[in-house]
């Protein structure tokens, strides 16, 4: 049966079907190269800001100032990145750090801003224009955003950067929403989760070149970091012309369009010379019973009993994505190779990333085999796990020096078992739970669920962790094991599922206890 389905599998594997998902999946691309870009230079820029704006650097503060002197500023070009000699500085220097510090977390933070404000727009723009077109327009803003980043250098760089980053973030936001919408809908039953796991791999490859390409001998340099900063404007124009190449969403030409021969021929591209009629079939069941009930609002996903369940298992696996702690991994990764011993920690660093890509690879071929809900309740007890790991490493390193071993094997397996379950299910999973009906709003409601988690984390990490000290991952830890006990009892499997078989699994659950039960029952056929 296994080898049967595995025949069928790569039968459906055609090379139309591989440039689509290829194709739509540079939109998550440069999403994780948006998101790892502005680490690496980060000293640079805001050296670059410093000198635009006339202040002094925090580390300037730090050592050229004392209570007697006050500020002392520095005839060292170097320490400013410039060669133009000695600057003045402003008349408030103790305000400096802070003006410098707020326009950074800005450049960092407006990213996800965009995202969270363009998420909710991903229904109406997909429904409207189409899969296909829609993420034909969306790529204007990313062209746009990484042009004004490249040019920072010639105005004002604070404004552009951050402009950029913010026009960026709103392409990421309907990306992020139209990406896993139209390859869950081009994608066979039997491939579905294996291409679904190619989001996560676009991301990570991304951060990967993104903090690779940010080494100072490379683009992470007083020179060449415009480049840097807009270089993914290169795989937003590769994704222009190739979307040119993309058939259009069977799924959305049938069901929401009505036009069965479009839809056929779509098929056919996907599919080779395999008959459509099953899927049409299947479409056209589906769409009998999106006809039978009034559009879905986002609203009506939390109001209607029909939806509830699956909104909340959505919503779920967002949050415990980036509630996780998998940032606060990188974060904290190259202070803790500092104190093992490690030479060149950034290396290290991107050693983790090459981990992290590693294993999303191993994920693509995982998801099939083993199931969503099983690799996702593996990858949070794993990372439970590591996060207690984790947090002995760290309160006993200053007693004994071995323990920063123990903290660096954590951190390789915290990101190992994060890419096996929570790092590319949650991407997939929401568009697998809904039908087509409810799928836009769903997705977009889920969208915007994971950017405003993005964004929490981002803004708050530094002060907890600040707070918190070698204690932050208890806190991880405490939240990894809830999310556990919710996947154990309310996320679904949707291996091998229809949409219409998934929906059915909520429509008649009544006990978390009966999921498994039933699925088993759908897949044989028998009606509940």
């Amino acid at each position: 049966m296994e080898k049967k389905s595995k025949m069928q599998a790569e039968k459906h594997l055609t090379g139309t079907l591989v440039l689509s998902v290829f194709t739509a999946v540079l939109g998550f691309f440069q999403y994780g190269y948006s998101l790892g870009v502005i680490n690496a230079p980060q000293k640079v820029i805001e050296a670059h800001y410093a000198r635009v704006l006339g202040i002094v650097p925090m580390d300037r503060l730090a050592t050229n100032t004392s209570e007697e002197d006050g500020p002392v500023p520095s005839t060292s070009p170097q320490a400013w990145g410039s060669t133009e000699g000695m600057l003045t500085p402003p008349e408030d220097p103790a305000a400096s750090p802070h003006v410098l510090t707020m326009f950074w977390s800005l450049s960092v933070s407006v990213f996800a801003i965009g995202g969270m404000v363009s998420s909710f727009t991903v229904g109406w723009i997909g429904d409207r224009l189409g899969r296909v077109k829609a993420m034909l327009v969306v790529n204007v803003l990313s062209i746009v955003g990484n042009l004004l980043m490249g040019l920072a250098k010639l105005g004002p760089s604070h404004i552009l950067i951050i402009a950029g980053r913010a026009i960026t973030g709103l392409y990421c936001g309907l990306s992020s929403g139209l990406v896993p919408m139209y390859v869950s809908e081009v994608s066979p039953t039997a491939l579905r989760g294996a291409l679904g796991t190619l989001h996560q791999l676009a991301i990570v490859t991304g951060i990967l070149i993104s903090q690779v390409l940010g080494l100072d001998f490379l683009l992470g340099n007083d020179e060449m970091w415009p480049l840097l900063l807009g270089l993914s404007g290169v795989a937003a124009l590769l994704q222009f012309f190739l979307l040119l190449l993309c058939p259009e969403s069977p799924r959305y030409l049938y069901i929401k369009l009505g036009k069965v021969e479009e839809a056929k021929k779509s098929l056919k591209r996907l599919r080779g010379n395999c008959d459509p009629m099953k899927e049409i079939a299947e479409m056209e069941k589906e769409k009998q019973e999106a006809a039978s009930e009034k559009k879905v609002s986002i609203g009506q996903l939390f109001t209607s009993s029909k939806y509830r369940q699956a909104v909340i298992v959505a919503l779920m696996v967002q949050i415990s994505q980036q509630f996780s702690g998998i940032n606060a991994i990188f974060y904290y990764s190259t202070n803790i190779f500092e104190r093992a011993g490690v030479d060149q920690p950034v290396y290290a660093t991107i050693g983790v990333g090459v981990v992290n890509t590693v294993f999303t690879v191993i994920s693509v071929f995982l998801v099939e085999k083993a199931g969503r809900r099983s690799l996702f309740l593996a990858g949070l007890m794993g990372m439970l796990l590591s996060a207690v790991a984790m947090t002995v490493g760290l309160v006993l390193l200053s007693q004994f020096a071995w323990m920063s071993y123990v903290s660096m094997i954590a951190i390789f397996l915290f990101v190992i078992f994060f890419e096996v379950g929570p790092g590319p299910i949650p991407w997939f999973i929401v568009a697998e739970l809904f039908s087509q009906g409810p799928r836009p709003a769903a997705i977009a409601i889920a969208g915007f669920c994971n950017w405003a988690c993005n964004f929490i984390v981002g803004m708050c990490f530094q002060y907890i962790a600040d707070l918190c000290g070698s204690y932050v991952f208890v806190i991880f830890a405490v939240l990894l094991l809830v999310f556990l006990l919710f996947a154990y009892l309310k996320v679904p499997e949707t291996k091998g599922k229809s949409f219409e078989e998934i929906a059915a699994v909520f429509r008649r659950k009544k006990l978390p206890a009966k999921t498994m039960t039933e699925l088993q029952e759908l897949r044989g056929g028998e009606v509940a």
